[in-house]
């Protein structure tokens, strides 16, 4: 490839991953020549001031149209657009609550990792073929590593990351063995022109290794979204790593997971919304692929919210707990998916958006606890006359992860809900298991009420909150109650910003 060519590129496009990209590498010398003994809450703040730069650039994006360059391998559409920007705005909110208060100090290379991490899932969510999304996958998940066994002297963080080492490699071994398939029978790394050979003569003959391929990239995915029963690293690595590292881990790292997920599941295995057929050019009408296998997904769906939300009523260990309630809301987020609904863009967004308010506000309250000891659900006893704001926030996260009225989360259920019941034929099956979850999710949600109001503490002394982990409570408590009361906010916002049926437009 001459300059020449180079220099056509759009590559304004990439700004947002330029931005990201140049801050994490001046922060990584900057750190490299400060001296060792120096407080480095400033590489914190400038990291902050890269992201706020990072979404500025994005937003200005946001009314052009689908912009395709490096031999189409990087395409920046709405599709792209929607989940960088949740991206962007939970790495602000875990670096916000990595700001350091009198007693405790940063690690320089924690900041720069949360930005490579974050680099990667930005390049997930805008690939067009199989090469660079593996390339993003992996730049997500090996910072991922490093950050869950920073704590080099900890055993519990030490077990954590090498389980979440050798479960990764599996993952991944086995998402690339579904791509091999997926290149072997089409001859295309780019998942457009995968999309195009998708009926042709090849393939149609050997429909079920492109069944296969497509159940090994879903298996190889299932891991990076904690679904079950690909789930069993999720519980020792939220538990060993830092609780800013985990709201990563449970939030950005799943909005990416999702990204790569909807892009190489819905593009390439050609679902169009509205239809189930696709016509060869020999006129011979036949069920698309993932139409076809439906049923898999539904079970996936299904065994994840079930799994998720029984496991997590043995937890007693407050991380565990929200590992496995984090495993339950990956298989909410899987119904629009799996019922191959028109809205299911629409659905998982809002829902991702309600799941990153809530969520990192939910660590938010557990890395302010984790100060003083190992947070149990025993630790939340008395809560309300230790913290009365602090627990404030924390019931309205847990009222808005449980579903009920006037929290985000009951709007994003909702969405999903109707979602699953708007496709032909409606798909109960899912309904049901969304309910079942959802009643079972009452106990231990509400377990921790019962503790933080009716409980005696065993400590009296008051709890510190840090200036970033206030901001994150504010924001994130009103966003969770004003998306809730006001939906509308963030539904007009998809409508008037995000043409979601892009991502289908080669």
């Amino acid at each position: 490839m001459d300059m020449e060519t180079l220099l056509q590129y759009e590559w304004n496009s990439m700004w947002p991953e330029f931005t990201i990209l140049l801050t994490a590498v001046a922060l990584s010398l900057i750190d490299l020549f400060m001296n060792k003994k120096k407080d480095r809450s400033l590489l914190i703040w400038l990291a902050l001031a890269g992201i706020a730069v990072a979404i500025v650039c994005l937003v200005l994006q946001f009314d052009d149209g689908v912009v395709s360059i490096l031999n189409e391998t990087y395409r920046l559409d709405s599709f792209a657009k929607a989940f960088k920007f949740l991206m962007l705005i939970g790495t602000g909110f875990v670096l916000l609550l990595g700001v350091p208060d009198e007693s405790t100090s940063v690690r320089g290379e924690y900041i720069y990792l949360i930005l490579t991490a974050l680099l990667g899932g930005m390049m997930m969510a805008s690939s067009a073929d199989l090469i660079t999304l593996f390339v993003g996958l992996e730049l997500l998940s090996l910072s991922s590593y490093v950050l869950v066994g920073i704590r080099k002297t900890n055993p519990l963080a030490n077990e954590a990351a090498f389980k979440y080492v050798v479960n990764g490699g599996i993952a991944t071994a086995i998402t690339l063995f579904g791509m091999s398939y997926l290149y072997g029978l089409t001859g295309e790394t780019n998942i457009y022109e995968i999309q195009g050979l998708m009926g042709s003569d090849v393939v149609t003959d050997n429909r079920f290794l492109a069944v296969f391929a497509f159940l090994m990239i879903v298996v190889g995915l299932a891991f990076k979204i904690t679904a079950a029963p690909f789930h069993m690293w999720a519980p020792d690595v939220y538990q060993g790593a830092e609780t800013p590292v985990t709201a990563f881990l449970s939030v950005v790292s799943k909005i990416a997971g999702f990204a790569i997920m909807l892009r190489l599941l819905m593009v390439p295995f050609v679902f169009a919304p509205g239809t189930g057929e696709i016509i060869t050019p020999d006129g011979i009408s036949y069920e698309t692929l993932l139409v076809s296998v439906r049923p898999y997904l539904v079970l996936l769906a299904i065994v994840t919210i079930l799994v998720g939300n029984v496991i997590a009523l043995r937890q007693l260990n407050a991380k565990r707990l929200f590992a496995y309630s984090s495993i339950a809301h990956a298989g909410y987020l899987l119904v629009p998916l799996a019922a191959l609904s028109e809205l299911v863009f629409e659905a998982v967004w809002f829902y991702l958006t309600a799941y990153l308010l809530m969520n990192i506000g939910a660590f938010a309250v557990i890395h302010v606890m984790s100060a003083e000891e190992e947070v149990t659900v025993a630790s939340f006893a008395g809560l309300f006359k230790r913290a009365p704001y602090l627990t404030i926030a924390m019931s309205i996260y847990l009222l808005s992860l449980a579903g009920i009225p006037l929290t985000a989360g009951f709007i994003g259920k909702f969405e999903i809900f109707m979602s699953a019941l708007g496709t032909e034929p409606k798909r109960y099956l899912l309904v049901t298991a969304m309910l079942a979850g959802t009643v079972l999710s009452y106990v231990y949600y509400f377990g921790l009420f019962v503790q933080m109001y009716f409980r005696p503490s065993k400590r009296q002394t008051p709890v510190t909150i840090s200036n970033g982990v206030t901001a994150v409570l504010a924001i994130t408590a009103a966003g969770t109650v004003l998306l809730g009361v006001f939906p509308s906010i963030a539904l007009t916002f998809i409508h008037d910003h995000f043409q979601f049926l892009e991502i289908f437009n080669p």
